[in-house]
């Protein structure tokens, strides 16, 4: 793995391992995930541990360097797909779920695909034969705020 030198000091490439800090600040208010608070991530950049638009931002940063980016939801987490809101039975429901279970609007729930595959859905209603779920990521649609702190490169 190779680092470019900026005045002496390692950047991030698109091949860097990374020790970092990061916050995805919610457009309501609040923090997704906030490392700053607790220990810092560990990053192999290009794996898709992070969303390439987030990796993206972070490529030329210098070793020890700290930035907040604003990401409009094109470069987030994308724009909401009015095609992944879907009525889903309550049999379907069931089927994923214990008998027991009770749901409310804002709930995400996982799902088993045919093929194995297992995706997620929240929960925006509900009524006596159907229920309406939104398959977008939870964040699609929203601007963020990313603030990201270089700790060290390899």
């Amino acid at each position: 793995m190779t680092n470019t030198n900026v005045a002496g000091g390692a950047v991030v490439t698109a091949t860097s391992f990374l020790t970092l800090n990061y916050r995805i600040i919610l457009p309501e208010g609040g923090d997704l995930i906030n490392t700053f608070e607790d220990k810092p991530a560990t990053l192999m950049m290009g794996t898709g541990q992070f969303s390439p638009s987030l990796e993206e931002v972070m490529i030329g940063m210098a070793d020890g360097e700290r930035k907040t980016f604003t990401l409009e939801p094109e470069a987030a987490f994308g724009v909401k797909n009015p095609d992944l809101i879907r009525e889903i039975s309550l049999a379907t429901l069931k089927e994923n779920s214990s008998p027991e279970e009770e749901y409310l609007p804002g709930d995400m729930i996982e799902f088993n695909a045919p093929n194995g595959a297992k995706y997620s859905g929240t929960l925006v209603s509900i009524n006596e034969d159907s229920a309406m779920f939104d398959f977008n990521h939870p964040l699609a649609g929203k601007t963020i705020q990313f603030e990201v702190e270089i700790i060290g490169i390899l």
